[in-house]
């Protein structure tokens, strides 16, 4: 185990979030140990920001009402899917990481919920529903290996003198 002199602050704690952030183990849906520095190097992250862009894209040209109904909505879901992994990722304990990474789950499948609804309502083609379908089912796996990663750690520190 690495040792976490380095991750001492000046009042003596260690700061646990930047140890976690140099801990995360995600390269090409691997399990390898990478050093991490940016959350935006993170495949989980991306993903959501790419869902969250192209859903934006798509609900943008919609008329008025499919907007202010179901657009509003699958557009705050999936904003919040990369919201709530980087609001995790810039938390100082590992729980809170966990807790919004929680949170980043739950508004992914908010979002299939939504991406249905707009299908059902032909507000959404094969195509775009094929996109996002396979994104919402390649994040729930990459959160819970980041979960998984994060509850490792946290139990390794666990109990240890500061």
């Amino acid at each position: 185990m690495e040792d976490v002199e380095k991750y001492r602050r000046a009042d003596g704690k260690i700061n646990w979030g930047k140890y976690a952030e140099n801990q995360l183990l995600i390269n090409d849906n691997l399990l390898l140990k990478k050093k991490t520095k940016n959350l935006d190097e993170l495949t989980v992250f991306k993903l959501a920001d790419e869902l969250s862009d192209y859903t934006w894209k798509i609900v943008s040209k919609w008329d008025w009402f499919s907007k202010k109904t179901i657009g509003d909505q699958i557009v705050r879901a999936s904003d919040s899917v990369g919201a709530n992994i980087a609001e995790g990722y810039g938390r100082y304990f590992f729980g809170e990481y966990i807790v919004f990474l929680y949170y980043a789950r739950g508004s992914l499948y908010e979002v299939r919920y939504w991406m249905e609804k707009a299908r059902k309502r032909n507000l959404i083609n094969k195509e775009e529903y094929e996109w996002i379908k396979d994104r919402t089912d390649k994040l729930p796996i990459e959160l819970n290996k980041v979960i998984k990663i994060v509850k490792t750690e946290a139990q390794k520190w666990k109990g240890r003198t500061k």
